[in-house]
Parts: structure tokens; C-alpha cells; sequence
């Protein structure tokens, strides 16, 4: 079925000699968001259901239970999606060692994160986006590794939406690269994504951003409401990493809302929202939920831009709960209380984002506010990006009033190195920066900062 993309943004031609850049939907990303298949994402989260329990410190030798079974399973069928790709995307498993640390873990245990990487095609190009969800469950016991865990929205959701992405995109080639990453021990510490975000630090990897599916399945809370169009973004504000001197710039221009984790998010509405129209993303302006956590959150505190997406009305009734009717009410997080074509939806959203985060160049470098002297106008200055600079076709500047959530203009300027915004005050308002290519796909948002060079 063929749907109505719209994109709501302004853009402006400075110039009538500017290059002709596409501000609509690219056919070719809006055919990858339709082959996301909601009966492909059903039957992922029932397999994951049918093991039975995926606890991180469960059953590892049996075939058909426990999360041995699971995690090999996950495996088998992304090497199957890598075949019928073409044998680019490379599966394996991150096989690390973790010890009894007298909380969660009470004995020594191997863990795996299973990725699935697809390589970008231009060697000068390091970005690395990142996409995962946790394979492992629980009960309402987090040191019960036996009795029945489906784990079905929580959080078989976001497993089964990586793996439809691995699907779909296997084929693909993009500029950057994409890792489509599957990790245990989530209830148990966030562990399987603390290492992972370890070694991508220590590795040198520029991540230029990371998003965790995390209970992204149910569609009606307990509070009654039912809301299958509606997904929430976690965003932090002030980055963990933040040094003094970054804190003191923040406090004299503004900007802690501005972070790049919060552009990121602001990034990843604009064009969900672009091509599946049907579904609106929530900014929240928390790092997570209300004194709660997530794999993103290792990211976030080793420097990397780092997000959540999570369901817009939790069932506490379906979340670490043991499998049981009391007093008439169903507890338990069963396959049959998911919305598989909302888990599709929200696949959809984190398709869009991530291909064209992955076709665009790379953002500006040396990109600031020119700070020289008081005037009235905004003058903005920038050099190409390190890599891909051929690939520009121009810049978007990016406006909006301080006390906006989002950007507000949209403002194509060409293929130049800097812009001056006549009349407009730099007191009030704040600014971004993109590079866009040819055909529309854009780079991440650069909140821009002053500069004296």
C-alpha cells in the first residue's frame, strides 16, 4: 500500500544558482520502510516467547530452551538474513566473561551480545550508528533463572525490531556503517551494552549515535489507554561527559537542550515522522524513564550520542511479572498482549532515521557562531566535513526560539562555507547546522557554538 509521506519543514533558496537539493521523501528509503513486515516481527517475538525463559543466568546447553537457545537462535537467523543479503553483513558473537558480583549475578558466567554489522562502503567515512535490544527476561524474582519468562514486550519488542532491520537492510550499502546488536543482561545491570560501549570506546569508534529498543510492544497501559501511534524518545540534556570549561560555555550562550543526544532525538522525529507519517514520536527530555535505565545509558557515559525508545503507556501489570491471573487480573508479559503491527511501525521510525543517517555525509566541521564584535545579524561560519565532502550538495541552517522543543526553519543556503542571517537575533534564538546530499539525506544536527577564529 502506497502511503502519503509529507515533510513539514521550511526551505528557503538563498541563491536561484543554489544546486537543486530533494526536500521530499526519497523513494528509495520509503521502499525500505514498506518492506518492513509486521508478520515477520510477530513470528520473532513468538520464537523468542517460546524459550521458555531467556534470564541471563539460565539454561545455555539446551536447543530449545533457556537463553543459550535464544542467543543462538538470534544468531542463526541474522547469518540467514546476511546470506540471502549477499554476505555482507558479518554476524557473530561478543563473547565476554563476567564474574559473580554478588547482587544479580551469583555465579561466574559467559555472556554473548550477538552483532550483526554491515560495513560502509567508503573507507574515510568511521561513522558507526547502532541500534539494540535486549534478548534477556525476567520474572518478578530477578534471581529466578527457571520458571516462565517470555519476555514478549520487554523485551522480545526491541529484539524482533532489530533483527526486521538486519532483514531488510542486509542488501543494502550505505556510506557509514550500521550494527544491529542484540545484548543480555539488561535487568541484571545493563550489562551486555556497558561492554559493548566499552569496547567501541576503547576501539576508537566513532559512534555517531546509538538507539535502544527497549518495551516498545505494548499498546494499551494500565492507565487504560490505548495509543498504537505514539512512541516515546529519551533524550539526555546535559551530557555525563561534560567537562568544566564545555559546562561553563553552556551556561553563558544556553544549550542545555542542545546536547547531542537531544539533536539526535530531535533528528530521529523529524524524519520518522517524514516517513511513517502514521506515528508520532515524543520528545521526552529525560535520559530515561522516572529513575529507571537502559542500554543507551552506557553509551551516554562513555561520550556517545545515546537514546531510548520506549512504548508511550507502560503495562506494569505485563513488566517483570510472574506469568499468573489474580484477582482477575492478568499479570505476565505474554506474546498475546503485544501489538506486532505497532512493533512494525516503530521498526519503520528507526529505518527511516538510521538509512538516512547512513546514506548522508557527514556533518560540518569547524562550525560555529561568529563572535567577533555585537551586531544585529547572525553570521554563521564552517568547513566541509573530514570525509565525504564530495557528496555535499549544501547546508541547512537550522532555527528555532530558545524556548522551543524543536527546530522551526529549515533554511537550504547552498554549497558555501558560511551564512549571515540578516536581522536575526542571536539573543534570541539558537541555531544548528547540516550537510544534505543530492538527494535530501541529511546529517546529523550541529548545535552551533561560538567561535573566534
Amino acid at each position: 500500500m502506497k502511503r502519503l509521506y509529507v515533510l513539514a519543514l521550511l526551505a528557503f533558496l538563498a541563491e536561484a544558482s543554489f544546486a537543486q537539493v530533494i526536500i521530499h521523501p526519497d523513494p528509495y528509503v520509503a521502499g525500505l520502510v514498506e518492506a518492513v513486515s509486521a508478520d515477520s516481527v510477530e513470528a520473532s517475538v513468538r520464537r523468542l516467547a517460546a524459550f521458555g525463559t531467556r534470564h541471563t543466568l539460565s539454561e545455555t546447553d539446551s536447543e530449545t530452551e533457556g537463553i543459550g537457545a535464544a542467543r543462538r537462535w538470534i544468531r542463526r537467523t541474522l547469518e540467514r538474513y546476511a546470506e540471502a543479503g549477499g554476505g555482507r553483513m558479518e554476524v557473530a558473537f561478543d563473547e565476554f566473561p563476567y564474574r559473580a558480583d554478588g547482587r544479580r549475578i551469583d555465579r561466574d558466567v559467559v555472556m554473548k551480545n550477538v552483532v550483526a554489522r554491515l560495513p560502509g562502503t567508503d573507507p574515510n567515512d568511521d561513522r558507526v550508528f547502532i541500534v539494540s535490544g535486549h534478548y534477556d527476561s525476567r520474572v518478578s524474582d530477578i534471581r529466578n533463572a527457571t520458571d516462565y519468562a517470555p519476555g514478549a514486550s520487554d523485551d522480545a519488542s526491541g529484539t524482533a525490531a532489530v533483527m526486521e532491520l538486519a532483514r531488510v537492510l542486509a542488501g543494502e550499502r550505505f556510506p557509514a556503517t550500521l550494527i544491529f546488536m542484540t545484548v543480555p543482561g539488561e535487568e541484571q545491570g545493563l550489562i551486555g551494552a556497558r561492554h559493548f560501549a566499552e569496547k567501541a570506546d576503547s576501539l576508537g569508534w566513532n559512534v555517531a549515535g546509538m538507539i535502544t529498543l527497549d518495551i516498545v510492544g505494548n499498546t494499551l497501559g494500565d492507565n487504560g489507554t490505548k495509543d498504537n501511534r505514539t512512541i516515546r524518545l529519551f533524550s539526555e540534556g546535559v551530557p555525563v561527559t561534560e567537562t568544566e570549561r564545555d559546562a561553563g560555555l553552556r551556561r553563558a550562550v544556553g544549550g542545555e537542550n542542545d546536547s547531542p543526544a537531544r539533536q539526535f532525538a530531535r533528528y530521529l522525529k523529524e524524519v520518522g515522522e517524514r516517513y511513517a507519517p502514521l506515528m508520532r514520536v515524543k520528545l521526552i527530555y529525560r535520559r530515561d524513564r522516572f529513575l529507571r535505565g537502559g542500554d543507551h545509558i552506557p553509551f551516554s557515559e562513555h561520550g556517545f550520542a545515546a537514546v531510548r525508545m520506549t512504548e508511550p503507556n507502560e503495562a506494569f501489570t505485563r513488566q517483570h511479572q510472574d506469568v499468573r491471573t489474580e484477582d482477575g487480573i492478568a499479570y505476565g508479559d505474554v506474546p498475546d498482549a503485544v501489538d506486532f503491527a505497532y512493533i512494525a511501525n516503530v521498526a519503520r521510525v528507526n529505518l527511516a532515521g538510521l538509512v538516512n543517517l547512513a546514506l548522508a555525509p557527514p556533518p560540518p566541521q569547524k562550525a560555529g557562531l561568529w563572535a567577533r564584535g555585537l551586531s544585529v545579524d547572525t553570521r554563521l561560519v564552517w568547513e566541509p566535513p573530514a570525509a565525504g565532502a564530495d557528496r555535499v550538495a549544501g547546508y541547512y541552517v537550522l532555527v528555532r526560539d530558545t524556548t522551543s522543543p524543536v527546530w522551526e526553519k529549515k533554511i537550504f543556503v547552498g554549497n558555501v562555507t558560511e551564512y549571515t542571517l540578516k536581522g536575526v537575533s542571536k539573543d534570541d534564538n539558537f541555531f544548528g547546522l547540516q550537510s544534505v546530499d543530492a538527494a535530501g539525506h541529511e546529517s546529523r544536527i550541529l548545535f552551533m557554538k561560538p567561535i573566534f577564529r
